[in-house]
């Protein structure tokens, strides 16, 4: 049998800095455990436009379509801020979400006790935490007709439009219902079904969905009132499952709680193809950071969670994803760190790679 295939798209900023560390962490796989894969290795954002004029040329779109999974490090930076919205860096990540029908988001939002004391959040609140939010993510505010900005009368108007589907709901409703009988068999449904037509579909659709799931607790919550939850006692939540606006705010909310975007993988899955894998993207929560870029001090840790994300949920690999993950917090409980990760005094901040040489020392230390 052929080796599993991944393309990588370091993109932009630091993330070809925090890619490099995954392919180190994806050849010792190869080395150490037999796990070996096919990686191949293109551009995406900024560094496509550069080459392309594009952010997404078509024949990298092609790759991603075959591939059974995507590994994506960041895409922006100031120097594209003056392009026209149709090729801005982010407009070649919709591009990938959109065309691959990513429609549904995993952002977890998990605390290490070793970093217990970096959350705005008092210790007692967000230790121990670990929440999924499942985020619709191909329809929705986002890309709902019509949208754009038009002349009215004497004056300017923006128009964008929320439009779900049944059929969108369920199936991402679906998804999240699958992880919480994998996990702690709690969902929580977030909308604003009090004010938005679209939120009392979603909330109709998500509870037909729970009759299917009889094992799974559901509750549901205005968006408004979750967000102010997830301040509160965010340990509450097991899964949350929420339209494409709302999880873009609920989950940068969730992921501060944990004390550095720099921890924060997340996937993006869409429908089985022929092998039965899932279209797949894989990509940290965090951004390009322009402003740390090529200096050696980005956390390469959300970007190389990703990757045990992807050994997880596209390649049935999860015990290989617990060992990933036990070396990073065995590195952070060893109090290693990179600089976003800096609070006790006196202590130096590890390098990029100096992160990856601790999370690989971990890793040889698990065999």
């Amino acid at each position: 049998m052929s080796n599993p295939s991944l393309l990588i798209l370091p993109g932009d900023g630091i993330g070809p800095e925090v890619m490099a560390e995954v392919r180190r962490i994806i050849d010792w796989y190869g080395d150490k455990r037999g796990l070996a894969f096919d990686v191949s290795e293109d551009l995406v954002g900024g560094a496509a436009y550069d080459a392309h004029g594009t952010p997404l040329h078509d024949d990298t779109m092609a790759k991603a379509q075959e591939v059974d999974a995507v590994l994506l490090g960041a895409v922006g930076g100031p120097k594209y801020d003056v392009l026209d919205f149709s090729v801005k860096p982010e407009r070649g990540l919709l591009r990938l979400r959109k065309e691959m029908d990513l429609y549904s988001n995993l952002r977890p939002a998990q605390c290490f006790d070793a970093l217990a004391d970096f959350s705005s959040l008092k210790k007692d609140v967000v230790a121990g935490l670990d929440i999924m939010i499942v985020r619709e993510l191909t329809s929705g505010v986002y890309f709902g007709e019509p949208r754009g900005i038009f002349e009215e009368g004497n004056e300017r108007v923006g128009i964008n439009t929320q439009r779900y589907t049944e059929s969108e709901i369920d199936r991402v409703a679906r998804s999240a219902f699958e992880l919480a009988m994998r996990r702690g068999k709690k969902v929580c449904s977030m909308e604003k079904a009090n004010v938005m037509e679209s939120g009392i579909l979603w909330r109709e659709v998500v509870t037909e969905v729970g009759k299917d799931y009889p094992e799974v607790e559901l509750s549901h919550m205005y968006a408004d009132a979750g967000a102010m939850q997830l301040c509160r006692w965010p340990k509450q939540f097991d899964v949350i499952v929420t339209d494409n606006l709302f999880g873009d705010l609920l989950s940068d909310a969730a992921a501060m709680l944990t004390g550095s975007l720099g921890m924060l993988p997340s996937a993006s899955l869409g429908a089985p193809m022929e092998n039965g894998r899932p279209k797949a993207l894989y990509e940290p929560v965090h951004g390009s950071a322009p402003d740390i870029a090529g200096q050696g001090k980005a956390n390469p840790i959300a970007c190389i969670l990703s990757f045990a994300m992807a050994l997880r949920y596209s390649f049935d690999q999860g015990a290989e994803a617990e060992r990933l993950e036990k070396a990073i917090e065995t590195v952070l409980a060893d109090g290693v760190r990179t600089a976003d990760l800096l609070g006790e005094e006196g202590v130096t901040p590890v390098s990029t790679s100096g992160m990856g040489d601790a999370i690989l020392a971990a890793l040889d230390a698990s065999l």
